[in-house]
């Protein structure tokens, strides 16, 4: 770990030069950034970095929803939940179906439970991708309200039907019923732990004598907090930190002093750029590790789901 901290460090440079890069260029960043992480994969003595996906999730997932669910108003999202809703759970469950049947039609050895797996991961579009490409496209302020809002919700109904799938991988058996009452407990779950911790907090902003300092480091301890509460309890993470953090951010000036509103904004703005490069850098650095693991299996067994992987990516 320390032998490659020097690569760490100029990996955070890297990333300030390339976001000013792609900000010269009028190019949204994450599609630099993974670019240059591809690149510096094949460049001999950079450090081959294995990702623990449950690493990824706990310390990269829980800020960069809950800055995003910060960042919205909740009276846009609920002016177009109707639309916002159909496009965050029933055309994603409609795309992992749709993954799922074409693999196990076109991908020999590739059951239906594995395309689910695959459609679970390429179905919803990335958060983080489209909060970005939308600051150099001018789009309405309807359509914008609309993909922000969508990519809130849809990590929550894609990581669901990922849940699922890898069960059914690993049992070779799917209860319908078990699945759907577990599906309801995930997402009724995940909304009432997120609005409960959230509600903890917003207590406890306002009893205990914080001054702006506290009340940053606690906003950042909040994300983590619901994300930790709600997988505890088998329920949804994600929608976890949506849900608290929409409700939290209503309620803003009812706990936050305008000092600690503008001193965590900033830190939140500075935490939430380095995660944010961070991400799309070790995208493409995982890029030998994944191809040593593909080496192992025939052509037709990769080919299509790398080519879904990726363009999922834009």
């Amino acid at each position: 770990m320390l032998d490659h901290f020097p690569f760490y460090l100029g990996f955070v440079v890297l990333i300030v030069l390339l976001i000013m890069l792609a900000n010269k260029i009028r190019v949204a960043y994450p599609v630099l950034l993974v670019l240059a992480g591809l690149l510096l994969s094949f460049i001999p003595g950079v450090p081959v970095l294995k990702i623990d996906p449950e690493l990824i999730f706990i310390i990269f997932l829980p800020p960069l929803l809950y800055d995003a669910a910060w960042s919205n108003s909740w009276k846009e999202l609920w002016h177009w939940r109707r639309i916002i809703g159909s496009f965050a759970f029933v055309v994603v469950f409609l795309t992992a179906i749709s993954v799922a049947l074409i693999t196990n039609a076109f991908i020999p050895g590739f059951s239906l439970a594995l395309g689910f797996v695959l459609g679970g991961i390429v179905s919803p579009p990335d958060a983080v991708s489209a909060a970005a490409i939308l600051k150099f496209v001018k789009v309405p302020k309807r359509m914008s309200s609309i993909l922000e809002g969508e990519s809130l919700l849809n990590d929550a109904s894609s990581l669901i039907i990922f849940r699922f799938a890898m069960i059914a991988v690993a049992t070779g058996q799917f209860v319908w019923y078990q699945a759907a009452l577990s599906f309801v407990w995930m997402v009724i779950g995940g909304v009432l732990i997120g609005l409960a911790v959230g509600f903890v907090f917003l207590k406890a902003h306002k009893m205990l004598p914080t001054d702006v300092n506290m009340d940053t480091v606690l906003t950042l301890v909040t994300p983590y907090a619901m994300y930790m509460a709600a997988e505890a309890t088998h329920s949804s993470g994600v929608l976890a930190v949506v849900s608290g953090g929409l409700f939290l951010s209503y309620h803003r000036h009812a706990f936050l002093s305008g000092s600690s509103r503008l001193r965590g904004e900033n830190v939140w703005q500075s935490v939430t750029f380095l995660l944010n490069g961070l991400v799309f850098l070790l995208i493409g650095l995982d890029l030998p590790e994944i191809v040593e693991g593909l080496k192992k299996m025939a052509p037709a067994s990769w080919m299509l789901p790398a080519t879904a992987c990726w363009l999922r990516w834009y």
